[in-house]
């Protein structure tokens, strides 16, 4: 079943009676990409589990809670731990934490992944810029009743990762020689890595890297007018590309190893959409 925009409306006062804060920008840390809540100034932890008819992830790797606290004096929120639809749940569930950041005013909102790359010229380490996105048998969140409060039966969507913060985040990362690309991020349902087959097909479709997340939320954020960012970590070749076998620890090594340069570039995509 569904929440209701009530549901919602418990949800968020549940929140705001535990802290009273309304921050400026929210930024969702993806697989291996936690400890980026090591460099904020917490004011308060609220785990999902404290939070009525609010989902909770299943994957070890995310914890699920929200952090709020500042950077450099800029008011952030943290989403450690997103929800996923292989978990299990309907799309519709998997954003409930993207509705409730809106419902927080935040003005940006930077979703992070760790993703498979799909083009040939990216090796992991890079940080690839969404530019655009594919949602590969992934339903759409707003599918069912639209909750007229959270925005239009039918959203624009050609401007999903907002052109000129994308730009201008890609632009300063290259200033400071970190590895960043652009490129077009594909959703694949999960939670299985991607056959070669299948890895070919989305290089067909115009696919640079490839995923189990963030497209949903990137449709929940703009259909509630949020301006949007997404930075994918390529944390591995994509079936079919190298002769290794993938495997969720590659992944979380990988994020490791970038850790320096991941943390950079979010406090980077934080200040520069603050000065916006």
């Amino acid at each position: 079943m569904e929440l209701t925009y009530q549901d919602y409306l418990t949800i968020l006062k549940e929140i705001k009676q535990q802290i009273d804060f309304e921050p400026e920008i929210g930024v969702v840390l993806g697989t291996g990409l936690g400890n980026f809540a090591n460099e904020i100034q917490v004011e308060k932890v609220i785990p999902y589990s404290q939070l009525s008819k609010m989902p909770k992830p299943t994957n070890s790797n995310h914890s699920g809670e929200f952090i709020f606290g500042y950077l450099n004096g800029i008011k952030v929120v943290l989403m450690k731990g997103r929800i996923h639809y292989y978990e299990g749940y309907s799309t519709q569930t998997c954003v409930v934490p993207i509705r409730l950041l809106g419902m927080l005013k935040i003005k940006t909102l930077i979703l992070t992944n760790a993703a498979g790359g799909v083009n040939f010229s990216f090796t992991p380490g890079d940080f690839m810029m969404i530019e655009d996105h594919i949602s590969a048998f992934v339903p759409s969140p707003l599918r069912g009743t639209n909750i007229e409060e959270f925005g239009t039966r039918f959203p624009d969507m050609s401007n999903i990762y907002d052109a000129e913060l994308t730009q201008k985040i890609y632009q300063r990362g290259k200033e400071l020689n970190l590895p960043m690309q652009k490129g077009v991020y594909l959703q694949f349902p999960g939670p299985q890595f991607e056959s070669k087959a299948e890895i070919k097909a989305f290089r067909g479709l115009g696919a640079d890297a490839v995923g189990m997340s963030t497209v949903i939320e990137a449709i929940a954020s703009n259909h509630m007018n949020i301006k949007t960012v997404g930075i994918s970590f390529i944390s591995n070749l994509a079936c079919g590309m190298s002769k290794r076998k993938i495997t969720d620890e590659e992944v979380i090594e990988e994020a490791k190893t970038s850790e320096k340069n991941l943390i950079t570039i979010l406090k980077e995509a934080i200040q520069i959409s603050h000065d916006k």
